[in-house]
């Protein structure tokens, strides 16, 4: 199941696509990576979806990702007395702490951590912004606001603040649910919903001890203006457009989306582009041309990944979907143009003795033409430093622990094997060599080159690079 692309492909399973069947057909198709979505998912379902996944790996013998999405908090406004109000321009409309059902001039909002963040000046967008409203005066218990956009607004509509930094922790008490219940089924991912600081990562991370990586989801200003703060502590990035589509002009997310992506390459953590990127194909077997484009420009950009949302979870043609996006893919990185869009993004390497293995690893192989740059990783972290590179060789991980290839199969470019240590240099020199040749990486009288830490098994320890022929014994079981 070698891939012929290194842009890495996240499916979303849902109503559509979680027999074992649909599973495997959507593997064979290209995705690497699983999405659950807890929006949507009991735990027991969520069981029944990892155990599907993980009969697919099992038979593939592929390291195969599983993200697990939490839900994150949702604001809501109360209930109105007929169902739906309709709100004029201009009017007044005052949010209040009364749960008594709304009319058209006031409706109650059950969540007092608003009344504590805002101020007056920030914008209220509410039913996905189809409604806009600028507050002019708080208090403990009201915000009163003007209409700047109206409409029709029912009950329990979506309430978003972009302007506004709430007090309170992005994992909600179903969140923290979910996340035991996520973290208890070996999941490998953990996808943080509305993050608005880097301690809500944190939060995650102390949760987790470790026993899954956790990537942030960026869909909220706040989220934004804290970047070099989130991306310190989290281990990946989602360039969650739909919601910053929400809570900014439309027309500054792909300018964000560029931003977000160039800092997670400058970083080394891998970043996924999501939301509405074949959103025709939920009811055509086609895309559109724009859809097209929209991929391709995530790939051009380098993402470690690009994902699918309703397309592959709720669509009728999740399996087209993702052949679809695998196409684009494989076009895109082959186009005489990527590689020089790839390499004019190139950050030089960090000042440490890893990320200085791995740009030698890369210059080496370029400059002799080698086959494949092969890391031998525990913990992931030599295969992510290598993939930072983007190098034009293939890469390929091997690891004697499964999570460590799951983990790695949302990365840009790696190919994971799972295998015993090797014992010694040699052993693993010539493992290296057995697995590229058996891979189909590399050809006998080729060659590659080797990135490891000496001693073995030592985390954090890349320190030596070592160049190999694939010999004739390479063929050899």
């Amino acid at each position: 199941m070698r891939r012929l692309r290194r842009t890495k492909i996240v499916a979303t399973l849902g109503p559509a696509s979680s027999s074992g069947e649909m599973i495997r057909k959507l593997f064979e198709a290209g995705a690497d990576v699983f999405r659950i979505n807890m929006s949507h998912t009991t735990h027991d379902k969520m069981r029944e979806l990892v155990a599907a996944i993980r009969a697919v790996e099992k038979h593939y013998d592929r390291p195969i990702g599983i993200l697990v999405d939490l839900q994150g908090p949702k604001l809501r406004v109360g209930a109105f007395a007929g169902g739906s109000v309709m709100l004029e321009k201009g009017a007044t409309f005052t949010l209040d702490t009364d749960n008594a059902a709304g009319d058209a001039t006031r409706a109650y909002l059950p969540h007092p951590e608003i009344f504590a963040g805002i101020e007056p000046g920030h914008t209220l967008l509410l039913d996905d912004g189809k409604i806009r409203m600028v507050t002019t005066d708080t208090s403990k218990d009201k915000i009163v606001t003007r209409v700047e956009v109206g409409g029709k607004l029912s009950d329990r509509k979506g309430v978003s603040l972009p302007d506004t930094l709430i007090p309170f922790s992005a994992l909600t008490p179903k969140d923290r649910s979910d996340l035991d219940a996520a973290l208890d089924a070996n999941i490998d991912w953990i996808g943080l919903s509305f993050i608005q600081r880097a301690d809500d990562i944190a939060e995650a991370k102390k949760i987790a001890r470790g026993r899954a990586a956790v990537m942030a989801k960026i869909e909220k200003p706040s989220a934004v203006h804290r970047l070099d703060e989130i991306m310190d502590v989290t281990d990946a990035l989602m360039v969650a457009r739909g919601d910053l589509g929400v809570e900014m002009p439309l027309e500054k997310v792909p300018g964000i989306q560029k931003q977000l992506t160039r800092a997670a390459r400058r970083a080394g953590k891998p970043v996924v582009v999501a939301t509405q990127m074949l959103e025709s194909m939920i009811n055509s077997p086609v895309p559109t041309r724009a859809e097209v484009s929209d991929v391709a420009t995530a790939i051009f950009e380098g993402a470690d990944a690009v994902m699918l949302s309703a397309e592959s979870a709720a669509g009728q043609y999740p399996v087209e979907a993702v052949a679809t996006m695998n196409r684009i893919a494989e076009e895109v990185e082959g186009d005489a143009t990527y590689r020089s869009i790839i390499d004019a993004q190139h950050a030089p390497p960090e000042a440490t003795g890893p990320d200085a293995i791995a740009a030698a690893a890369h210059q080496i192989a370029d400059t002799l033409d080698l086959s494949a740059i092969i890391c031998w990783t525990g913990s992931g972290s030599t295969g992510l430093r290598v993939a930072r590179e983007r190098p034009q060789a293939s890469i390929v991980a091997i690891s004697p622990n499964v999570a460590t290839g799951r983990k790695l199969s949302v990365a840009w470019g790696i190919h994971c094997v799972v295998a015993e240590d090797a014992h010694d240099q040699d052993d693993m020199v010539q493992r290296a060599c057995r697995i590229a040749f058996k891979e189909g990486f590399a050809k006998a009288g080729r060659r590659v080159i080797i990135v490891a830490g000496v001693p073995l098994g030592t985390p954090g320890a890349t320190n030596m690079v070592r160049i190999a022929f694939v010999g004739a014994d390479a063929t050899d079981e």
